[in-house]
C-alpha cells in the first residue's frame, strides 16, 4: 500500500519566493516558485528522508560504478553546474527517480532489469532530464498554485502521517506524477546525454519495451518506474528515431552497449524482498536482523520501511506503525509520544510483553478530519525501544482494540535458527553452452517453468529468442 505524504504548502512558499526563470533546456520563460538555490535547499532536505525510507544498498563497487557514469552525464547535460549526487536504494521496486536539486536515485530493483551499460546510461539521462528541465520543480509549483496538496483523504491519513514520521515536504515530490509531456522530454535528454558520453542510445528504447512487456504480463498491475514516469505515446519510436538522429550529428558509427562489463557489476545483487530487513510469512512477520516478530492482522497490507513497518486493514478505516523508539524507556517514550502529538490521555500502565518490561497506553490526538483514537505500546528488548502504535476513527476504535492488542502483545523474541539463518535471492549469471533457444537455456540453468516468462523478462528477451553459445543469462539464485 502507498502512503502518500501531505505537502506542507505554509511552510514552502515563505523561503522560496515565485519568480519568473528562464528554463535551462528549453531556454523558455515561466513561472516558477523555486529559484536554484531553492531547489538545491529543497534536495537537501529531501535526500536524508528518501534514504531513511529506502535505505543505501551496500555494494561499493557497484555504488562507484553508478556514481562515475552518473557524473560523465552530468558534465555534458544543461545544469552542469549542480552538485549531483547518484544513489543506489535498497528497494526491490524497479524504478528510478530524480529530486530537484541534482540528487538521482535507482533501486537495486531496476538495476537487476537493466540488460546493459547503455541501457543505465539512457535512464540515468533521463532521470537527469528531469531535473536539467526542472519537471519536478514546475510539478512542484504548479501542486502550490493549486492549494492541492496530496493526502490520503482517510480518517487515518493525517495522523499515520504524523506518527510515522512522514510529513516532510520533500517527500511529496516523489509522488507529484509527472506529465507526459515531461516525460516526453526527459527521454529526449536521456537520448542526447547518453548519446554524447558515447552510448547506443536505442538500448533506452528496448529497456522501455521490456518494462511494457511486464505491464501486459501483470494482469493490470503496472512496473513501479510506470506508475511514476506516464508512458508518452509512441515512446519506443520517438526514442529510436533521437538515437539515430544523434547518431548521425555526433558521427557515433559504434555506440558503446557494454553488456558483459554491466552484468558483472550486478552479478550477486540482491533480487526481490530481503528477509534479513523482515519479511511476512504465515502472517507473521519476521526480523532475522534484530531478532524479533510480531503476528500481523489476517488481510492486512503491509509495508516493510528501513525505518518503520506499517501495516494497514484493507477497508483503510485503521493502521498500525511499528517503528524504533528514541528514549531510554517504555515510560519516557509514552511521554514523548504525549508531548509531541498534545494526547489526550484515556489510560496508561506498564506491563510485561512476553518478558519485556513495556508500556501501554490509550490516547486521543485531534485531527483535521476529526477525533483518532490510538492505542500505543513501547516495548524494550535488551538495548533497544521499540513503539507499536494502532490508530483508528475514535467510532470505530472499539472494533479494531483487539486486533491491535493481539499484534503488539505478540512481539516475542525469535530464536527460530531456520528462521535467523534466512538469506535474500539474488541475481547471479550463468553462460550458454551452445547455441539454443531462450526457453530451453533458461531450463537447463534450473529456471522452474513457472518462473521462464518472469526470467526472460529479467533478461530482456523472448522465451523464443536464439541465443549464441558463451552468452551470458541472469538467473535468480534462491536464498531461503
Amino acid at each position: 500500500m502507498k502512503f502518500i505524504v501531505r505537502i506542507l504548502v505554509c511552510t514552502v512558499l515563505m523561503p522560496w519566493l515565485f519568480s519568473c526563470a528562464i528554463n535551462p533546456v528549453t531556454g523558455k520563460t515561466e513561472l516558477m516558485l523555486l529559484s536554484e538555490e531553492g531547489e538545491i535547499s529543497m534536495g537537501q532536505e529531501t535526500d536524508p528522508q528518501i534514504v531513511a525510507m529506502y535505505g543505501v544498498y551496500n555494494d561499493w563497487d557497484l555504488d562507484a560504478y553508478v556514481e562515475n557514469l552518473g557524473d560523465r552525464m552530468a558534465r555534458i547535460s544543461h545544469r552542469p553546474n549542480l552538485n549531483y549526487e547518484f544513489k543506489i536504494m535498497d528497494s526491490p521496486a524497479i524504478n528510478a527517480f530524480a529530486v530537484p536539486g541534482g540528487y538521482v536515485y535507482f533501486t537495486r530493483g531496476i538495476l537487476a532489469y537493466l540488460d546493459n551499460e547503455a541501457q543505465l546510461a539512457g535512464v540515468m539521462g533521463h532521470e537527469i532530464g528531469h531535473i536539467t528541465a526542472r519537471h519536478s520543480a514546475q510539478q512542484y509549483s504548479k501542486a502550490q498554485l493549486a492549494q492541492a496538496g496530496l493526502g490520503l483523504g482517510a480518517m487515518v491519513s493525517e495522523p499515520f502521517a504524523n506518527i510515522a514520521q512522514l510529513a516532510g515536504q520533500g517527500l511529496g515530490l516523489l509522488f507529484l506524477k509527472f506529465s507526459r509531456d515531461n516525460e516526453r522530454q526527459a527521454d529526449q535528454l536521456g537520448v542526447e546525454y547518453s548519446s554524447k558520453v558515447g552510448y547506443d542510445a536505442r538500448e533506452m528504447a528496448h529497456f522501455f519495451e521490456t518494462l511494457d512487456r511486464m505491464q501486459d504480463h501483470s494482469k493490470g498491475g503496472l512496473p513501479f518506474f510506470l506508475t511514476t514516469h506516464p508512458n508518452p505515446e509512441n515512446r519506443v519510436g520517438s526514442v529510436n528515431l533521437a538515437a539515430r538522429k544523434w547518431q548521425d550529428s555526433l558521427g557515433l558509427t559504434d555506440p558503446k552497449i557494454n553488456r558483459v562489463a554491466y552484468l558483472q557489476m550486478i552479478d550477486g545483487i540482491v533480487f526481490g524482498n530481503d528477509p534479513r530487513q523482515g519479511y511476512v510469512e504465515n502472517s507473521v512477520f519476521y526480523h532475522p536482523g534484530m531478532q524479533f516478530m510480531f503476528p500481523v492482522p489476517a488481510g492486512w497490507q503491509l509495508n516493510n520501511l528501513p525505518s518503520e513497518v506499517q501495516m494497514a486493514s484493507n477497508d483503510q478505516r485503521a493502521a498500525m506503525v511499528f517503528m524504533p523508539g528514541s528514549e531510554a524507556t517504555p515510560q519516557a517514550e509514552a511521554k514523548k509520544f504525549i508531548a509531541d502529538n498534545q494526547a489526550a490521555v484515556s489510560s496508561s500502565k506498564d506491563v510485561l510483553v512476553n518478558g519485556f518490561n513495556a508500556h501501554a497506553l490509550i490516547s486521543r490526538v485531534a485531527s483535521q478530519s476529526g477525533t483518532v483514537q490510538i492505542l500505543s505500546y513501547f516495548i524494550k528488548k535488551e538495548s533497544h525501544l521499540f513503539v507499536f502504535h494502532g490508530f483508528t476513527s475514535d467510532q470505530a476504535f472499539d472494533t479494531y482494540q483487539g486486533t491491535f492488542e493481539k499484534t503488539m502483545t505478540g512481539f516475542k523474541k525469535l530464536r527460530d535458527s531456520s528462521k535467523l539463518r534466512v538469506q535474500p535471492d539474488r541475481i547471479r549469471l550463468k553462460k550458454t553452452n551452445r547455441k539454443m533457444s531462450l526457453r530451453e537455456a533458461l531450463s537447463q540453468m534450473g529456471t522452474p517453468r513457472s518462473d521462464l516468462e518472469k526470467m526472460a523478462q529479467l533478461n530482456g528477451r523472448e522465451l523464443t529468442d536464439q541465443i549464441p553459445a558463451n552468452t551470458y543469462l541472469k538467473v535468480v539464485e534462491k536464498g531461503r
